[in-house]
């Protein structure tokens, strides 16, 4: 039977399992359980090492129901399997060898009674390293494991309920084995946003094919995007007659994040943007993930959906997971500009969040001009331990005027196409703005928080 069982967050479905105790009697149950098994409870030292990987599953009741949302960090989602059938699975690619010390399993009121917790190094021969038997849904907190192995899954074997099998959360902790060191060296990255207008290299007037051999030059280790990658409507006919035929070239290496001009789509929002980019921006089936490069996390959010509690949340639980010394996050919507648009509040309550976990750079288009702010707090106000922006939006729309001058902005350039140079290093970070003229503006070298 489970050491404990606590009440699952709240789904939007009908299944809704109801409390079993008092809080007072789980909480004695628990204290007794922890005591006569101390090898399955507790808080391991080990580190998060699942948040955000590839995952795949037997089978999913729906498209909104994929297997990655049982490792996106966010109590608002979920997996779930077909109803009725066993047995059923889930696995993540913890992409590469891994020492595995426990897993902790938040079970949706379909859960499961029976199943084995296996790893494999190859994906298809499978070792045992935790079975439940005589499982009563809610919280399983499995540690004191010891197995190795790249892939790990839960194969269930006996469905607790009529329904199938559904998780809210699969986190797995442990070592990687035989992994990089932190960090990697220094590393250099092209940013840019609002892109592609509808026009080719056969107009004369086409910024964006321009910009787009400025970034192939430039040859990074991979490409930003700050959302509005196609005007005016982001139809995917549209992203396969402009956009394709400039920024595409490198599209293999890009990620990017959508605009507002995405969500214009008359096929239905971000309909063509995800079409063209696919799995390129979804990685973790959502418009918004993150990925590690060097001592770096880099944060892609879609700030079209800033108010929708499951991102914020995912955001707050990438963050708390996050191993990476130095934080940059991008996004389309600037908090702070001197531009047509001016400040956008729908950012602060993100930049708070950001804020308070140290983050160092963050990265926007929107206003078609090129800013840097010197570092600031979400109000604000100059701080030596404040964010420092970048609006980036030259990629190839038409250019925005400067107008109302902001607090903190060090740097304004309009009319001049072009593209961020970012230099990373293991404990810092520079950039240049790069025309067809040459370079316009070098920032100070900044230190990471």
């Amino acid at each position: 039977m489970h050491l404990y069982a606590s009440t699952p967050p709240p789904t939007s479905g009908s299944r809704l399992r109801p409390a079993l105790l008092v809080v007072t009697a789980v909480l004695a149950l628990v204290g007794g359980l922890l005591l006569a098994w101390p090898g399955r409870a507790g808080a391991a030292a080990d580190p998060l090492i699942s948040r955000g990987r590839p995952a795949t599953a037997s089978s999913a009741e729906s498209s909104s129901l994929g297997a990655a949302n049982a490792f996106d960090g966010a109590a608002s989602t979920r997996w779930a399997s077909v109803e009725g059938k066993d047995p059923q699975w889930i696995r993540v690619d913890l992409g590469t060898g891994a020492t595995v010390s426990r897993v902790k399993l938040t079970w949706e009121s379909a859960y499961a009674k029976a199943y084995r917790v296996e790893v494999s190094a190859d994906g298809a021969t499978w070792t045992k390293i935790a079975e439940e038997k005589a499982g009563d849904g809610g919280t399983d907190d499995l540690a004191g494991l010891s197995g190795k192995g790249r892939y790990l899954r839960v194969y269930g074997t006996a469905r607790g309920t009529s329904y199938g099998y559904s998780l809210f959360e699969a986190e797995v902790y442990g070592t990687v084995d035989g992994g990089p060191p932190p960090g990697g060296g220094a590393f250099t990255v092209v940013a840019a946003g609002d892109i592609a207008a509808q026009c080719t290299a056969s107009d004369s007037g086409c910024a964006h094919p321009k910009t787009a051999a400025l970034a192939r030059q430039i040859d990074p280790k991979f490409y930003l995007t700050m959302g509005d990658n196609q005007y005016d409507d982001a139809r995917i006919a549209d992203f396969r007659a402009y956009y394709d035929k400039s920024w595409g070239a490198f599209k293999a290496k890009t990620h990017p994040v959508p605009g507002n001009h995405e969500t214009y789509d008359p096929a239905g929002s971000l309909t063509g943007y995800k079409a063209y980019f696919g799995n390129i921006a979804y990685p973790q089936g959502k418009s918004y993930y993150s990925f590690d490069e060097g001592n770096w996390h880099f944060i892609a959010l879609d700030s079209n959906a800033f108010d929708q509690a499951a991102q914020i949340d995912w955001l707050k639980a990438d963050l708390a997971a996050n191993g990476k010394q130095c934080i940059a996050a991008y996004w389309h919507h600037p908090l702070y500009s001197s531009g047509g648009h001016g400040n956008d509040p729908v950012s602060k309550p993100v930049w708070k969040i950001l804020y308070g976990a140290k983050a160092d750079l963050v990265l926007n288009g929107h206003d078609h001009h090129y800013e840097r702010f010197a570092p600031q707090n979400p109000d604000g106000k100059a701080a030596a331990d404040g964010i420092v922006e970048i609006v980036g939006g030259m990629g190839g729309a038409e250019p925005y005027p400067i107008e109302q001058v902001q607090p903190n902005s060090q740097k304004r350039i309009s009319g001049q196409y072009g593209v961020l140079k970012l230099d990373f290093t293991d404990s810092g970070y520079s950039w240049t703005y790069v025309t067809a003229d040459g370079v316009k503006d070098t920032s100070p070298k900044y230190s990471c928080h």
